[in-house]
């Protein structure tokens, strides 16, 4: 396996005796629908979040219940999302990844429903709990997936191609959601996630199988019957954990894409304020600039999958995008001090296109160079990638609003901060320039 660093890795425990023989799995490829699948997948965060925010004040007036506690029902699911990474992806790594998924989904599916039929807000709140909890298993075993199935650049490619999809829900959910309102009340924007959410499983079900490679133990006999499991327990479990966080490479790529989302965070937390209440713009134009951000980083994501990774290593472009974060970020702190006098909406709105853009190649090639420190404990790191990224993303996000309602300062700076701390990380810990992904990737370029 084409790792950073072959002699030692988490997944050995000591150097040089693998715990798992790599499964032919790198040259494997998905069907679009398997493809659409894992896509659905990742698009569970988005879905269940922006397509329920046009609901909010409604909620609000149907529940007779503060804003600010209604509020608690976004929280709520985040921080599901989060927690439920930490449970389920070590869970995949031992059960396989079919059986938690399914499980995860069909607890997502009657969480959602529930949550149509919430008598009061706290109840509500408790179901969006546990409907975060569920539909976690969806966003932590799709990376795990992917990573069973692909191997180096491809498996960068494959990301890339996911975030096409991933990075589509932001721009129609909320639009969907408005559409729903139209026809029913915000009970039925539930009803539609839970049909959405039934399908998905359906397909899951149908055509997504077991990707999980058998141990070389178990592999010979290979049957219905052949046990997956790389290890027990909740102490297996957090002593693997424990290896990949001890892995300075792997906590690094994993913090970089962290504090990296901490700025996308940042930016879907206060840009409707800044646009339309700073800089006067209208919710159309808002809805203009916010498509128009989720479009670059769309297509930023399909250059580096198409374009860049294979010819560039992955070092390479994953410094590329954190340097254009750091300058998009740092020329808005500029521009939102007054650096450059009096200025409209246009410097603002190129700069977070430039930085929203830069996440389509930032935040793909640190999960992949970060999975590329594991085979087979595949899950509980994709479970450390997206609890890590959620948990730094929920705290950065009060923090936009900390110096009032009169200045876009506070947005800039977390954004800056997080990019510098971000770029801190990878060049602290994961040493890039100590690699050899060059060689590597054109020679994996050339095989895939």
């Amino acid at each position: 396996m084409p790792d950073h660093a072959a002699a030692s890795t988490p997944e050995t425990g000591h150097a040089g005796t693998p715990a798992a023989a790599p499964p032919p799995t790198a040259t494997r490829r998905t069907s679009l629908l398997v493809t659409l699948v894992l896509g659905g997948l990742t698009a569970t965060p988005p879905l269940a979040m922006d397509m329920y925010l046009p609901a909010l004040p409604e909620v609000t007036r149907a529940l007779h219940a503060p804003a600010a506690t209604v509020q608690l029902t976004l929280t709520a699911c985040l921080a599901g999302m989060a927690l439920g990474q930490l449970v389920v992806g070590p869970l995949s790594d031992r059960w396989g990844r079919r059986r938690p998924l399914l499980t995860g989904l069909v607890v997502y599916v009657l969480a959602t429903a529930l949550c149509a039929f919430a008598p009061n807000v706290e109840t509500l709140v408790a179901f969006r709990l546990a409907q975060g909890l569920a539909g976690a298993a969806g966003i932590v075993i799709a990376r795990a997936v992917v990573r069973d199935l692909y191997d180096g650049v491809a498996m960068a490619r494959f990301f890339s191609t996911l975030m096409l999809i991933s990075g589509a829900a932001p721009i129609v959910a909320p639009l969907i959601g408005g559409q729903i309102l139209r026809v029913t009340d915000w009970r039925g924007v539930f009803l539609v996630l839970t049909v959405v959410g039934a399908a998905l499983a359906a397909l899951t079900w149908v055509r997504l199988p077991e990707t999980l490679p058998l141990t070389p133990a178990i592999a010979p006999a290979a049957g219905p019957s052949a046990r997956r499991s790389h290890g027990s327990g909740v102490g297996q479990a957090l002593r693997a954990m424990r290896g990949l966080l001890a892995d300075l490479p792997f906590t690094g790529y994993m913090l970089a894409g962290g504090f990296a989302f901490a700025a996308l965070f940042a930016y879907i937390s206060a840009s409707p304020f800044v646009i339309q209440e700073i800089y006067g713009a209208s919710p159309q134009t808002f809805s203009l600039l916010f498509g128009l951000n989720s479009v670059g980083l769309v297509a930023a994501g399909q250059i580096n999958g198409k374009v860049l990774v294979g010819r560039v290593s992955l070092d390479k472009v994953l410094a590329t995008g954190l340097a254009a974060i750091v300058l998009a970020a740092g020329a808005l702190l500029l521009i939102s001090a007054g650096a450059f006098g009096e200025v409209g909406l246009a410097p603002v709105a190129t700069a977070l296109f430039v930085l929203m853009s830069a996440m389509g190649i930032t935040l793909p090639n640190a999960q992949s160079l970060a999975l590329l420190r594991t085979r087979h404990a595949a899950g509980s790191a994709s479970a450390l990638l997206g609890s890590s990224s959620f948990l730094i993303g929920a705290v950065a996000s009060p923090l936009v609003g900390i110096a009032g309602e009169h200045t876009a300062v506070p947005m800039a700076v977390v954004q800056l901060s997080g990019a510098l701390v971000a770029v801190t990380c990878f060049v602290g810990m994961c040493r890039p320039w100590t690699t050899h992904d060059d060689a590597r990737t054109r020679s994996e370029g050339d095989e895939n």
